[in-house]
């Protein structure tokens, strides 16, 4: 690393690369269908494609190149680029999909917090704009922040697969935590009681 040197860590992530160069983009580019990968990842197999759950107008899938493990991304089935083009139903789904994946990723991990976010258009961020994909990244303190270069990071590495099978088993067995039991209140404390005072015992006749 060269430089002025900065009170920063940096979190080196060489595999990114081949996102930000677009290395990996097929010849169509991502606007149409054909090389779009949310239209295509739930078409491939589950560890290839990386979905992790279905439903009747969205799903959910790991992202390729994570900020942090567990790093999700809820995708409309249909072609949509914009927020305001999904349909009422869409919506709906889209919503509670995003809700059950933090269920799921509390249950399997525990993280401390989240970031939630739509990318729209490229000047905002967007690496795919022409399919719209709401972000569902978990965050640890200390962690990785939602850019990949941050102050004090740190790494939780795990293969995506491992990370799409134990995801998939919570959404499978339902994302949401048991309640929890509240602690049993102890006892109340009895206060001592004073002995019966007795009679006192006439003489006998």
């Amino acid at each position: 690393m060269t430089g002025v040197p900065d009170d920063l860590d940096r979190l080196w992530t060489p595999h990114r690369m081949v996102y930000v160069t677009g290395e990996d983009k097929p010849a169509s580019g991502y606007d149409a269908p054909s090389g779009c990968p949310f239209c295509l990842a739930p078409k491939r197999p589950g560890d290839e494609g990386l979905v992790v759950a279905r439903g009747q107008t969205v799903y959910a899938v790991l992202n390729l190149y994570p900020y942090n493990p567990g790093h999700l991304m809820v995708c409309p089935f249909r072609h949509v680029a914009d927020y305001t083009d999904l349909d009422e139903s869409e919506s709906l789904e889209l919503a509670t999909f995003t809700q059950e994946a933090m269920r799921v990723i509390r249950r399997v991990s525990g993280p401390h917090g989240f970031n939630l976010g739509l990318n729209q258009g490229h000047v905002a961020g967007a690496g795919i704009a022409a399919h719209l994909h709401q972000h569902v990244v978990p965050r640890w303190g200390g962690d990785t922040n939602f850019m990949p270069v941050v102050a004090k990071t740190k790494v939780l590495p795990q293969l995506l697969t491992e990370t799409r099978a134990l995801l998939a088993k919570a959404w499978e067995e339902g994302g949401s935590m048991p309640p929890a039991t509240p602690p049993a209140r102890p006892p109340a404390r009895k206060r001592a009681q004073a002995p019966a005072k007795r009679a006192p015992r006439r003489p006998a006749p």
